[in-house]
């Protein structure tokens, strides 16, 4: 098999194209959890709190694992570490969907996030080497919609899946999927992309600014508090309005409907009116949407409806985000956004553990909104830090 041809502008599209399916491979096996907490917990004879921590541990070592890999893998060319990262993933789903047990399981999942913690931030930090400075957020929007559309489609296949035929299913579904990706990366990924160079040096030269650490941890706080309560969502669907399989996989494809339009609206924002404008309005919209769906139990339809309100207001914050960090440092780039996607994951992390133990109390749906918009209203807090757009050279 020859190797693939060098990067020209005739293929910045096609690369695009390829790393948005890789994100959609990724996300799915990263988030499919959510929607069948339930078939494991029952099939595996735990609880669902405990069921739970099979997206706390996936989102903990994906927040390790990516920005050391993404640091320390720095000189190695992007396709071959974009390769070397999907297979693990592949492999780590492979190992779930064959587990027999809890243990197995995490340790699967963990696999899975090492891969996904290289996949992720390198397919962005390519996303905006291709882009001209203008066309960023689109770029980003397509590259980062693969991701998002997992939302819309993966996670409530996956939960349709897992209730009908098993979870092991879902998990299935995701080693064919990381197979295509990879076999698509091994023929059509281009050689001689060019991106900053990331390195360990350049990785703790941003825990020394105070700056670049603020911006980065708006990710983890925003993503916290849309996991305390997503993390927990078909549990409440199966609680409060008495849906199974069907009605669960339904609400979760509104969500996913939300993510695909945030997305698109994150990157139109992002190019309009500026990536930190963006950020503000989208906090704010949280502030008021999360304790709507947990204190107040709204009909059915309403609940819906505003489930799909906020999908569209969490799912805009990406392209945003990521922006402000290629604003902030574009010579850090590399490293910037592994640890973006790390603080994805971390605020998953946060997020769902914090949900764990609410649902261990008496009442434990209704204090999960409130609890995820005190973490949005310090993400609103962190934006009011210095920045600047002053680029800061790498150590």
């Amino acid at each position: 098999m020859t190797s693939p041809e060098p990067l020209t502008p005739q293929r910045t599209p096609v690369t695009l194209w390829l790393l948005s399916l890789a994100n959609f491979a990724v996300g799915m096996g990263g988030f499919v959890v959510i929607g069948i907490l339930s078939p494991v917990a029952t099939d595996l004879a735990i609880s669902r709190a405990e069921a739970g921590s099979l997206m706390t541990l996936y989102a903990m070592v994906y927040a390790i694992s990516s920005p050391l890999l993404v640091a320390s893998t720095g000189r190695l060319d992007r396709r071959s570490a974009l390769i070397g990262g999907m297979a693990t993933f592949t492999l780590g789903a492979v190992a779930a969907a064959l587990a027999s047990g809890l243990t197995g399981l995490l340790i699967a999942r963990s696999i899975m996030a090492v891969g996904a913690g290289m996949v992720t931030p390198l397919a962005a930090s390519v996303a905006i080497a291709l882009a001209a400075p203008a066309g960023r957020g689109r770029a980003l929007a397509l590259v980062f919609g693969g991701l998002t559309l997992a939302q819309a489609l993966g996670v409530p296949l996956g939960a349709w899946l897992g209730y009908q035929f098993g979870w092991r299913t879902a998990f299935a579904t995701v080693v064919g999927l990381g197979a295509l990706s990879l076999a698509a990366f091994y023929v059509c990924l281009p050689r001689g992309i060019s991106v900053p160079v990331a390195s360990l040096r350049s990785l703790f030269s941003v825990f020394a600014s105070a700056r670049e650490t603020v911006a980065v941890s708006f990710t983890a706080l925003f993503m916290g508090g849309l996991y305390v309560f997503f993390t927990f969502t078909a549990p409440l669907l199966e609680a409060r309005y008495l849906l199974a399989r069907d009605g669960v996989t339904i609400v979760l494809a509104l969500f996913g409907i939300g993510a695909v339009l945030g997305n698109s609206m994150g990157g139109l924002l992002t190019d309009r009116i500026g990536p930190n404008k963006t950020l503000v309005l989208l906090c704010l919209s949280q502030l008021i949407l999360l304790p709507l769906m947990t204190l107040v139990t709204l009909p059915l339809v309403g609940f819906a409806a505003t489930m799909l309100l906020w999908s569209v207001c969490s799912w805009s914050v990406m392209v945003p985000q990521q922006a402000r960090l290629a604003l902030l440092s574009p010579t850090k780039i590399s490293v910037l956004l592994a640890l973006n996607a790390s603080a994805i994951y971390l605020g998953s992390s946060i997020g769902s553990a914090l949900g764990g133990v609410l649902m261990r109390s008496d009442d434990p749906f209704t204090w999960l909104g409130p609890a995820g918009a005190l973490l949005m209203l310090v993400a609103l807090a962190s934006l009011a830090w210095p920045h600047g757009h002053k680029p800061t050279p790498a150590r």
